[in-house]
Protein backbone atom coordinates (compact mmCIF):
# COMPACT_ATOMS: atom_id res chain seq x y z
CA UNK A 1 0.00 0.00 0.00
CA UNK A 2 1.17 3.46 -0.51
CA UNK A 3 1.03 4.62 3.37
CA UNK A 4 3.70 1.65 3.50
CA UNK A 5 6.10 3.57 1.66
CA UNK A 6 5.80 6.66 3.58
CA UNK A 7 8.03 7.89 5.95
CA UNK A 8 5.68 9.59 7.95
CA UNK A 9 4.11 7.56 10.68
CA UNK A 10 0.85 7.18 12.91
CA UNK A 11 1.04 5.91 16.21
CA UNK A 12 -2.07 5.07 18.71
CA UNK A 13 -2.28 6.68 22.05
CA UNK A 14 -4.92 6.81 24.33
CA UNK A 15 -7.13 4.83 21.44
CA UNK A 16 -6.86 7.83 19.37
CA UNK A 17 -5.01 8.59 16.41
CA UNK A 18 -2.19 11.22 16.68
CA UNK A 19 -0.15 12.79 14.29
CA UNK A 20 3.55 11.98 14.85
CA UNK A 21 6.61 15.08 14.92
CA UNK A 22 8.22 14.39 11.94
CA UNK A 23 4.99 14.68 9.85
CA UNK A 24 6.26 18.13 8.11
CA UNK A 25 9.62 15.95 6.76
CA UNK A 26 7.43 14.22 4.15
CA UNK A 27 5.20 15.33 1.05
CA UNK A 28 4.05 11.69 0.50
CA UNK A 29 1.96 12.45 3.59
CA UNK A 30 -0.24 14.88 1.27
CA UNK A 31 -2.74 11.90 0.36
CA UNK A 32 -4.28 12.58 3.87
CA UNK A 33 -5.51 15.81 2.79
CA UNK A 34 -6.20 15.55 -0.90
CA UNK A 35 -7.38 13.82 -3.66
CA UNK A 36 -9.18 10.11 -3.37
CA UNK A 37 -7.74 8.20 -0.68
CA UNK A 38 -8.89 6.13 1.81
CA UNK A 39 -7.92 7.93 4.34
CA UNK A 40 -9.50 11.00 6.09
CA UNK A 41 -7.92 14.30 6.63
CA UNK A 42 -9.93 14.95 10.14
CA UNK A 43 -7.38 14.37 12.66
CA UNK A 44 -8.81 13.95 16.39
CA UNK A 45 -6.58 14.13 18.43
CA UNK A 46 -6.02 13.40 22.20
CA UNK A 47 -4.29 14.90 25.27
CA UNK A 48 -2.42 12.65 27.87
CA UNK A 49 -4.39 10.84 30.06
CA UNK A 50 -2.51 12.26 32.90
CA UNK A 51 -3.58 15.51 32.63
CA UNK A 52 -6.91 15.31 35.11
CA UNK A 53 -6.98 18.99 36.11
CA UNK A 54 -10.52 20.39 36.14
CA UNK A 55 -11.27 22.69 33.48
CA UNK A 56 -12.32 25.97 33.42
CA UNK A 57 -15.69 24.45 32.31
CA UNK A 58 -18.37 27.54 33.28
CA UNK A 59 -15.74 30.36 33.37
CA UNK A 60 -17.48 32.99 30.42
CA UNK A 61 -15.03 32.85 27.53
CA UNK A 62 -16.15 36.02 26.30
CA UNK A 63 -15.91 37.47 29.47
CA UNK A 64 -11.83 36.22 29.79
CA UNK A 65 -11.27 37.62 26.09
CA UNK A 66 -12.97 40.48 27.01
CA UNK A 67 -11.08 41.45 30.07
CA UNK A 68 -7.60 40.79 27.84
CA UNK A 69 -8.37 42.92 25.13
CA UNK A 70 -9.45 39.62 22.98
CA UNK A 71 -12.74 40.91 21.58
CA UNK A 72 -13.35 43.36 18.59
CA UNK A 73 -17.09 42.13 17.75
CA UNK A 74 -19.72 39.69 18.01
CA UNK A 75 -22.55 38.58 16.39
CA UNK A 76 -25.21 38.20 19.04
CA UNK A 77 -24.88 39.13 22.52
CA UNK A 78 -26.56 35.66 22.70
CA UNK A 79 -23.49 34.07 22.80
CA UNK A 80 -22.43 35.06 25.90
CA UNK A 81 -25.11 33.11 27.21
CA UNK A 82 -24.19 30.18 25.19
CA UNK A 83 -20.56 30.21 26.73
CA UNK A 84 -22.24 29.71 29.92
CA UNK A 85 -25.25 27.09 29.38
CA UNK A 86 -23.38 24.70 26.78
CA UNK A 87 -20.89 23.68 25.21
CA UNK A 88 -19.99 24.98 22.22
CA UNK A 89 -17.95 23.83 19.27
CA UNK A 90 -15.53 26.84 17.75
CA UNK A 91 -13.86 26.75 14.75
CA UNK A 92 -10.89 29.39 13.26
CA UNK A 93 -9.45 28.74 8.95
CA UNK A 94 -6.22 28.74 8.38
CA UNK A 95 -5.06 28.83 4.87
CA UNK A 96 -1.79 26.47 3.76
CA UNK A 97 -0.42 29.61 2.02
CA UNK A 98 2.79 28.87 3.60
CA UNK A 99 4.76 26.21 5.26
CA UNK A 100 3.92 27.54 8.39
CA UNK A 101 1.58 29.60 10.40
CA UNK A 102 3.39 32.95 11.22
CA UNK A 103 2.72 35.27 14.16
CA UNK A 104 -0.49 36.28 12.61
CA UNK A 105 -1.71 33.11 13.25
CA UNK A 106 -1.10 32.95 16.52
CA UNK A 107 -4.29 34.74 17.94
CA UNK A 108 -6.18 31.95 16.36
CA UNK A 109 -4.61 29.52 18.32
CA UNK A 110 -4.74 31.67 21.43
CA UNK A 111 -8.47 31.95 21.41
CA UNK A 112 -9.39 28.16 20.47
CA UNK A 113 -7.08 27.60 23.66
CA UNK A 114 -8.89 29.83 25.53
CA UNK A 115 -12.27 28.35 24.69
CA UNK A 116 -10.76 24.34 25.11
CA UNK A 117 -9.63 25.98 28.62
CA UNK A 118 -13.41 27.10 29.36
CA UNK A 119 -14.99 24.05 28.59
CA UNK A 120 -15.63 23.78 24.77
CA UNK A 121 -14.64 21.99 21.82
CA UNK A 122 -12.32 23.47 19.06
CA UNK A 123 -12.06 22.89 15.32
CA UNK A 124 -9.16 24.33 13.75
CA UNK A 125 -9.74 23.93 9.77
CA UNK A 126 -7.23 23.93 7.22
CA UNK A 127 -8.33 25.63 4.07
CA UNK A 128 -7.02 23.01 1.42
CA UNK A 129 -9.21 24.45 -0.79
CA UNK A 130 -10.00 28.31 -0.10
CA UNK A 131 -6.12 28.39 -0.19
CA UNK A 132 -6.64 27.77 -4.25
CA UNK A 133 -8.57 30.78 -4.20
CA UNK A 134 -7.03 33.05 -1.72
CA UNK A 135 -8.88 35.55 1.17
CA UNK A 136 -8.44 39.31 -0.51
CA UNK A 137 -9.16 40.39 2.95
CA UNK A 138 -6.69 42.87 3.82
CA UNK A 139 -4.53 42.16 0.67
CA UNK A 140 -3.85 45.54 -2.15
CA UNK A 141 -2.77 42.56 -4.87
CA UNK A 142 -4.13 38.86 -5.72
CA UNK A 143 -2.91 36.12 -4.00
CA UNK A 144 -0.22 34.20 -6.33
CA UNK A 145 -1.83 30.76 -7.37
CA UNK A 146 -0.10 27.39 -5.62
CA UNK A 147 1.23 24.76 -7.91
CA UNK A 148 -0.58 21.62 -5.76
CA UNK A 149 2.84 20.13 -4.43
CA UNK A 150 3.37 23.15 -2.77
CA UNK A 151 -0.32 23.45 -1.31
CA UNK A 152 -0.20 20.04 -0.10
CA UNK A 153 3.54 20.13 1.48
CA UNK A 154 2.00 23.58 3.09
CA UNK A 155 -1.54 21.93 4.61
CA UNK A 156 1.08 19.18 5.89
CA UNK A 157 3.79 21.77 7.69
CA UNK A 158 0.72 23.32 9.41
CA UNK A 159 -1.73 20.73 10.20
CA UNK A 160 1.64 19.05 12.37
CA UNK A 161 2.60 23.25 13.98
CA UNK A 162 -1.34 23.25 15.35
CA UNK A 163 -1.64 19.79 16.25
CA UNK A 164 1.32 19.32 18.19
CA UNK A 165 0.69 23.04 19.90
CA UNK A 166 -2.74 22.15 21.12
CA UNK A 167 -1.72 19.18 22.32
CA UNK A 168 0.62 20.74 24.96
CA UNK A 169 -0.94 23.93 25.34
CA UNK A 170 -4.05 23.48 27.36
CA UNK A 171 -2.82 21.63 30.76
CA UNK A 172 -6.07 22.08 32.48
CA UNK A 173 -8.48 20.40 29.63
CA UNK A 174 -9.10 16.51 31.16
CA UNK A 175 -11.47 15.69 28.32
CA UNK A 176 -9.21 13.92 25.52
CA UNK A 177 -11.27 15.07 22.40
CA UNK A 178 -11.14 18.78 22.92
CA UNK A 179 -10.52 19.32 19.42
CA UNK A 180 -10.08 17.96 16.06
CA UNK A 181 -8.36 18.95 13.03
CA UNK A 182 -10.70 19.43 9.33
CA UNK A 183 -9.72 20.26 5.48
CA UNK A 184 -12.14 21.86 3.89
CA UNK A 185 -10.99 20.22 0.66
CA UNK A 186 -12.89 17.27 1.92
CA UNK A 187 -16.37 18.81 0.98
CA UNK A 188 -15.52 20.51 -1.94
CA UNK A 189 -13.66 18.42 -4.12
CA UNK A 190 -16.62 16.63 -5.02
CA UNK A 191 -19.14 20.03 -5.11
CA UNK A 192 -19.85 20.69 -8.74
CA UNK A 193 -20.51 24.06 -10.12
CA UNK A 194 -23.92 24.24 -10.71
CA UNK A 195 -24.75 22.04 -7.19
CA UNK A 196 -23.23 24.94 -5.64
CA UNK A 197 -24.72 28.19 -7.51
CA UNK A 198 -28.31 25.93 -6.56
CA UNK A 199 -27.72 25.30 -3.26
CA UNK A 200 -25.78 28.60 -2.45
CA UNK A 201 -25.75 31.04 -4.80
CA UNK A 202 -29.22 31.52 -4.85
CA UNK A 203 -29.19 32.93 -1.50
CA UNK A 204 -26.42 35.04 -1.76
CA UNK A 205 -27.72 38.87 -2.48
CA UNK A 206 -24.55 40.51 -4.89
CA UNK A 207 -25.70 44.02 -2.78
CA UNK A 208 -24.75 42.37 0.49
CA UNK A 209 -21.49 41.30 -1.27
CA UNK A 210 -20.01 44.43 -2.95
CA UNK A 211 -20.51 45.88 0.71
CA UNK A 212 -17.98 43.95 2.15
CA UNK A 213 -15.28 46.22 3.44
CA UNK A 214 -12.54 43.80 1.71
CA UNK A 215 -14.64 44.45 -1.32
CA UNK A 216 -14.76 47.70 -1.61
CA UNK A 217 -11.35 48.74 -0.58
CA UNK A 218 -10.63 46.23 -3.80
CA UNK A 219 -12.71 47.44 -6.21
CA UNK A 220 -11.67 51.21 -5.49
CA UNK A 221 -8.05 49.93 -6.19
CA UNK A 222 -6.23 50.12 -9.55
CA UNK A 223 -6.07 46.34 -9.62
CA UNK A 224 -9.64 45.78 -8.97
CA UNK A 225 -10.55 42.29 -7.89
CA UNK A 226 -11.71 39.43 -9.96
CA UNK A 227 -14.68 37.10 -9.90
CA UNK A 228 -12.03 33.93 -8.21
CA UNK A 229 -11.82 36.54 -5.26
CA UNK A 230 -15.04 38.21 -5.03
CA UNK A 231 -16.30 34.35 -4.44
CA UNK A 232 -14.26 33.76 -1.58
CA UNK A 233 -16.81 34.84 1.25
CA UNK A 234 -19.25 32.10 -0.19
CA UNK A 235 -16.94 29.52 -0.14
CA UNK A 236 -15.80 30.34 3.52
CA UNK A 237 -20.05 31.40 4.31
CA UNK A 238 -20.51 28.03 3.12
CA UNK A 239 -17.64 26.36 5.20
CA UNK A 240 -19.35 27.91 8.51
CA UNK A 241 -22.87 26.11 6.85
CA UNK A 242 -21.40 22.26 6.57
CA UNK A 243 -19.74 22.56 9.70
CA UNK A 244 -22.61 23.42 11.22
CA UNK A 245 -25.56 21.38 9.73
CA UNK A 246 -22.70 17.93 9.70
CA UNK A 247 -20.05 18.63 13.06
CA UNK A 248 -21.68 20.99 15.02
CA UNK A 249 -19.59 23.51 14.73
CA UNK A 250 -21.41 26.84 16.44
CA UNK A 251 -18.87 29.71 16.50
CA UNK A 252 -16.46 31.19 13.95
CA UNK A 253 -13.53 32.72 15.02
CA UNK A 254 -11.30 35.35 13.15
CA UNK A 255 -9.11 38.68 13.13
CA UNK A 256 -11.20 41.79 12.64
CA UNK A 257 -10.72 42.06 8.77
CA UNK A 258 -12.59 38.60 9.07
CA UNK A 259 -16.06 40.11 9.87
CA UNK A 260 -17.30 39.77 5.70
CA UNK A 261 -16.69 36.55 5.45
CA UNK A 262 -17.77 35.15 9.20
CA UNK A 263 -21.33 36.92 8.91
CA UNK A 264 -21.77 35.33 5.33
CA UNK A 265 -21.55 32.39 7.17
CA UNK A 266 -24.17 33.41 9.84
CA UNK A 267 -26.36 34.62 7.06
CA UNK A 268 -26.23 31.47 4.36
CA UNK A 269 -26.83 29.50 7.88
CA UNK A 270 -29.95 31.44 8.84
CA UNK A 271 -31.53 31.35 5.43
CA UNK A 272 -30.86 28.31 4.40
CA UNK A 273 -31.29 26.12 7.55
CA UNK A 274 -33.73 28.21 9.05
CA UNK A 275 -32.36 28.55 12.37
CA UNK A 276 -30.03 30.53 14.86
CA UNK A 277 -27.43 29.17 16.96
CA UNK A 278 -24.64 30.20 14.90
CA UNK A 279 -22.14 33.00 15.69
CA UNK A 280 -19.05 34.69 14.58
CA UNK A 281 -16.43 36.69 17.01
CA UNK A 282 -13.48 38.78 15.46
CA UNK A 283 -10.49 39.90 17.46
CA UNK A 284 -8.44 42.21 16.88
CA UNK A 285 -5.30 42.04 14.69
CA UNK A 286 -1.44 41.89 16.28
CA UNK A 287 -0.79 45.48 15.89
CA UNK A 288 2.15 47.75 17.62
CA UNK A 289 0.98 50.83 19.40
CA UNK A 290 2.06 52.84 16.75
CA UNK A 291 -0.37 51.10 14.89
CA UNK A 292 1.68 48.98 12.69
CA UNK A 293 1.47 45.17 11.97
CA UNK A 294 3.21 43.32 15.34
CA UNK A 295 5.13 39.94 13.54
CA UNK A 296 7.33 41.07 11.00
CA UNK A 297 11.22 41.25 11.46
CA UNK A 298 13.81 42.77 9.63
CA UNK A 299 14.37 39.04 7.82
CA UNK A 300 10.36 38.94 7.60
CA UNK A 301 7.84 36.90 8.87
CA UNK A 302 7.75 35.80 12.76
CA UNK A 303 7.28 31.80 11.73
CA UNK A 304 6.05 29.09 14.12
CA UNK A 305 7.83 26.44 13.02
CA UNK A 306 11.21 25.66 14.34
CA UNK A 307 12.42 24.38 10.83
CA UNK A 308 11.66 27.98 9.55
CA UNK A 309 12.65 30.30 13.05
CA UNK A 310 14.71 28.80 15.72
CA UNK A 311 13.09 29.01 19.04
CA UNK A 312 16.07 31.42 20.49
CA UNK A 313 15.49 33.63 17.74
CA UNK A 314 12.04 33.38 18.28
CA UNK A 315 12.75 33.90 21.84
CA UNK A 316 14.86 37.23 21.01
CA UNK A 317 12.01 38.83 19.04
CA UNK A 318 9.38 39.23 21.88
CA UNK A 319 12.41 39.78 24.34
CA UNK A 320 12.97 42.99 22.13
CA UNK A 321 9.07 44.47 22.73
CA UNK A 322 9.20 47.56 23.56
CA UNK A 323 7.99 48.88 26.94
CA UNK A 324 4.66 50.50 25.24
CA UNK A 325 3.43 47.09 23.97
CA UNK A 326 4.83 44.54 26.75
CA UNK A 327 1.55 45.14 29.15
CA UNK A 328 -1.14 44.54 26.59
CA UNK A 329 0.70 41.95 24.96
CA UNK A 330 1.07 39.64 28.14
CA UNK A 331 -2.76 39.99 28.30
CA UNK A 332 -3.60 38.90 24.40
CA UNK A 333 -0.66 36.39 23.88
CA UNK A 334 -0.17 34.55 26.94
CA UNK A 335 -2.42 32.67 29.53
CA UNK A 336 -0.55 34.32 32.42
CA UNK A 337 -3.73 35.45 35.93
CA UNK A 338 -4.25 39.39 35.59
CA UNK A 339 -3.77 39.78 38.76
CA UNK A 340 0.47 38.51 37.79
CA UNK A 341 0.23 41.15 35.09
CA UNK A 342 -1.09 43.56 36.72
CA UNK A 343 1.75 43.13 39.12
CA UNK A 344 4.52 42.83 36.19
CA UNK A 345 2.92 46.66 35.29
CA UNK A 346 3.22 48.21 38.77
CA UNK A 347 6.97 46.95 38.81
CA UNK A 348 7.49 48.52 35.35
CA UNK A 349 6.33 51.95 37.31
CA UNK A 350 8.76 51.43 40.45
CA UNK A 351 12.54 52.97 40.98
CA UNK A 352 14.35 49.38 40.92
CA UNK A 353 12.40 47.66 38.30
CA UNK A 354 14.99 45.47 36.27
CA UNK A 355 14.70 46.58 32.91
CA UNK A 356 12.55 43.45 30.72
CA UNK A 357 11.39 41.63 33.24
CA UNK A 358 8.77 41.86 31.85
CA UNK A 359 9.56 41.04 28.23
CA UNK A 360 11.47 38.33 29.62
CA UNK A 361 8.42 37.21 31.12
CA UNK A 362 6.24 37.45 27.89
CA UNK A 363 9.34 35.78 25.86
CA UNK A 364 9.24 32.89 28.23
CA UNK A 365 5.81 32.69 28.09
CA UNK A 366 4.58 32.59 24.45
CA UNK A 367 7.78 30.53 23.57
CA UNK A 368 6.77 27.84 25.69
CA UNK A 369 3.29 28.22 24.12
CA UNK A 370 4.87 27.96 20.63
CA UNK A 371 7.84 25.37 21.28
CA UNK A 372 7.02 23.83 24.41
CA UNK A 373 9.42 23.27 27.56
CA UNK A 374 11.84 21.64 25.76
CA UNK A 375 12.35 24.76 22.84
CA UNK A 376 11.75 27.65 25.58
CA UNK A 377 15.09 25.88 27.04
CA UNK A 378 16.73 26.02 24.08
CA UNK A 379 16.49 29.34 23.71
CA UNK A 380 17.01 30.02 27.41
CA UNK A 381 20.50 28.31 27.39
CA UNK A 382 21.28 29.94 23.74
CA UNK A 383 20.71 33.54 25.00
CA UNK A 384 22.29 32.92 28.41
CA UNK A 385 25.52 31.00 26.70
CA UNK A 386 26.15 33.67 23.74
CA UNK A 387 25.76 36.65 26.28
CA UNK A 388 29.15 37.72 25.90
CA UNK A 389 30.84 38.04 29.05
CA UNK A 390 28.65 34.75 30.37
CA UNK A 391 29.98 31.91 32.21
CA UNK A 392 28.19 29.45 30.53
CA UNK A 393 30.87 27.08 28.94
CA UNK A 394 30.30 27.42 25.59
CA UNK A 395 29.69 24.22 23.20
CA UNK A 396 29.51 23.37 19.51
CA UNK A 397 25.80 22.48 19.87
CA UNK A 398 24.83 25.63 21.66
CA UNK A 399 26.81 27.46 18.22
CA UNK A 400 25.21 25.66 16.07
CA UNK A 401 21.91 26.16 17.20
CA UNK A 402 22.50 30.33 16.66
CA UNK A 403 24.10 29.60 13.72
CA UNK A 404 21.18 30.16 10.95
CA UNK A 405 20.26 33.56 13.57
CA UNK A 406 23.98 35.08 12.57
CA UNK A 407 26.14 35.44 9.96
CA UNK A 408 28.52 32.64 9.76
CA UNK A 409 31.67 31.45 7.29
CA UNK A 410 33.30 28.64 6.72
CA UNK A 411 37.31 28.28 7.27
CA UNK A 412 39.99 25.92 6.72
CA UNK A 413 41.93 24.98 10.38
CA UNK A 414 45.53 26.74 9.00
CA UNK A 415 43.34 29.68 7.96
CA UNK A 416 42.56 30.11 11.36
CA UNK A 417 45.21 28.38 13.45
CA UNK A 418 47.42 31.74 14.51
CA UNK A 419 45.90 33.75 12.89
CA UNK A 420 45.71 37.49 14.59
CA UNK A 421 41.94 38.25 16.05
CA UNK A 422 41.94 41.28 14.74
CA UNK A 423 42.58 40.28 11.59
CA UNK A 424 39.92 37.31 11.46
CA UNK A 425 37.87 40.00 12.61
CA UNK A 426 37.69 41.32 9.22
CA UNK A 427 38.37 38.84 6.78
CA UNK A 428 34.56 36.88 8.12
CA UNK A 429 33.12 40.77 8.12
CA UNK A 430 32.58 41.17 11.72
CA UNK A 431 34.50 44.14 11.34
CA UNK A 432 35.38 46.95 8.36
CA UNK A 433 38.60 47.49 9.11
CA UNK A 434 41.64 47.28 11.87
CA UNK A 435 41.19 50.70 13.15
CA UNK A 436 37.86 49.99 13.97
CA UNK A 437 38.59 46.33 15.40
CA UNK A 438 41.71 48.62 17.33
CA UNK A 439 39.21 50.94 18.42
CA UNK A 440 36.91 48.56 19.57
CA UNK A 441 39.61 46.20 21.86
CA UNK A 442 40.07 49.46 23.70
CA UNK A 443 36.68 50.18 24.62
CA UNK A 444 36.36 46.20 25.88
CA UNK A 445 33.85 45.70 23.12
CA UNK A 446 36.11 42.37 21.29
CA UNK A 447 34.99 39.13 22.11
CA UNK A 448 36.14 35.31 21.59
CA UNK A 449 33.92 32.69 22.41
CA UNK A 450 31.99 35.10 24.86
CA UNK A 451 35.36 36.06 27.00
CA UNK A 452 36.64 39.94 26.25
CA UNK A 453 39.76 39.93 24.73
CA UNK A 454 42.30 42.94 25.62
CA UNK A 455 45.20 42.52 23.71
CA UNK A 456 45.48 43.22 20.21
CA UNK A 457 48.23 40.80 19.40
CA UNK A 458 45.98 37.78 20.58
CA UNK A 459 45.82 34.72 17.99
CA UNK A 460 43.67 31.87 17.56
CA UNK A 461 44.68 28.88 19.21
CA UNK A 462 44.04 25.56 18.97
CA UNK A 463 42.39 25.80 22.50
CA UNK A 464 40.47 28.19 21.32
CA UNK A 465 38.27 26.40 18.49
CA UNK A 466 35.38 25.12 20.41
CA UNK A 467 35.03 21.32 20.44
CA UNK A 468 37.55 21.48 17.57
CA UNK A 469 34.61 22.91 14.82
CA UNK A 470 33.88 26.82 15.86
CA UNK A 471 34.32 29.42 16.85
CA UNK A 472 32.44 32.52 18.14
CA UNK A 473 33.17 36.17 17.58
CA UNK A 474 31.62 39.28 18.96
CA UNK A 475 31.63 42.96 18.34
CA UNK A 476 29.64 44.14 21.26
CA UNK A 477 26.54 42.74 22.34
CA UNK A 478 24.37 42.12 19.32
CA UNK A 479 26.99 41.70 16.41
CA UNK A 480 28.14 38.26 16.28
CA UNK A 481 29.64 35.65 13.68
CA UNK A 482 29.81 31.93 13.79
CA UNK A 483 32.72 30.37 12.21
CA UNK A 484 33.04 27.15 11.23
CA UNK A 485 36.14 25.06 10.73
CA UNK A 486 36.30 22.81 8.00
Amino acid sequence: MAMAAASTTFFSCNQKLLLSRNVASSTKMAALFFGNRTISSIIRCAESSAQTKTPLHRSNVIEILEQRGLVDSITSPNLRASCSSQTLKVYCGFDPTAESLHLGNLLGLIVLSWFRRCGHKAVPLIGGATARIGDPSGKSLERPELDLETLEKNTIGITNTITTILNRSTPDVGDDDSFMVLNNYDWWKEFKLLDFLKKVGKYARVGTMMAKESVKKRLESDQGMSYTEFTYQLLQGYDFLYLFENEGVNVQLGGSDQWGNITAGTELIRKILQTDGAYGLTFPLLLKSDGTKFGKSEDGAIWLSPAMLSPYKFYQYFFSVPDSDVVRFLKILTFLDMNVIRGLEAQMKNPGYVPNTAQRRLAEEVTRFVHGQEGLDEALKATEALRPGAETKLDWKTIEGIAQDVPSCSLSYDEVLNISLVDLSISTGLLESKSAARRLLKQGGLYLNNNRVDSEVKRIEAEDIVDGKVLLLAAGKKNKVVVRIS
